[in-house]
């Protein structure tokens, strides 16, 4: 396994074969990242996320939001979301970040974790409502969390320690040869709030 520290060179890949994943550092001030992590914490349209796992409903922890250009439909672990129309602190951060990695979105996916006891299981982001092959920019704000990636072949695993204010971005074929996780630790309690900007095709 691989890790990342504090990589902050947008123009190294963090993959070694058959994706992209660019980490951008930092991308806020202190002052302006707190600001927007407060922001979203309370005006968010928070719900707990569901997963339909063996035809039984599964209630998280973690808490989810979806927001887009127009009422998108999202389906992925078997239930679906309608977007929620931009507050005006997402298109802000929308803005900026389709500035700082040169691409486009029409949607953001947050999601909340209250403390590191909330993580995310390996998965990959290919729902067939995705651009094939499309940038998914991932905007970390609050507690600094490990993020890693692995083949979904070699097993290579490789892994960057998200920071407050950061931006990552993943790209190309990605999603075809890579699963990625937050998995969960006992030593962070404090929430963060990750957004995932995307593109719906839909």
């Amino acid at each position: 396994m691989q890790l990342f520290k504090n990589h902050t060179d947008p123009y190294t890949n963090l993959l070694p074969y058959q994706g992209c994943v660019n980490y951008y550092g930092l991308v806020l001030s202190r002052e302006d990242v707190d600001y927007y992590f407060n922001r979203l914490m309370n005006y968010i349209q928070w719900e707990h996320d569901k997963a339909l796992i063996f035809g039984k409903t599964i209630i998280t922890k973690r808490k989810v939001a979806w927001y887009g250009d127009r009422a998108f439909d999202y389906t992925y672990s078997k239930t679906t979301k309608k977007a929620l129309p931009w507050t005006k602190e997402l298109l802000e951060l929308k803005k900026m970040v389709e500035e700082i990695s040169k691409e486009s979105y029409n949607s953001c996916l947050l999601n909340l974790y209250h403390n590191g006891s909330e993580g995310m299981a390996w998965h990959s982001d290919g729902e067939k409502d995705l651009k094939r092959n499309g940038a998914i920019g991932s905007l970390s704000l609050g507690a600094e969390r490990k993020f890693s990636f692995k083949h979904k072949q070699t097993k290579e695993t490789v892994s960057i320690v998200l920071e407050h204010g950061s931006l990552l971005v993943m790209k190309g074929t990605t999603q075809s040869y890579w699963q990625h996780r937050l998995p969960p630790t006992t030593k962070i309690q404090n929430p963060r709030i990750n957004l995932t900007f995307r593109t719906i095709v839909n």
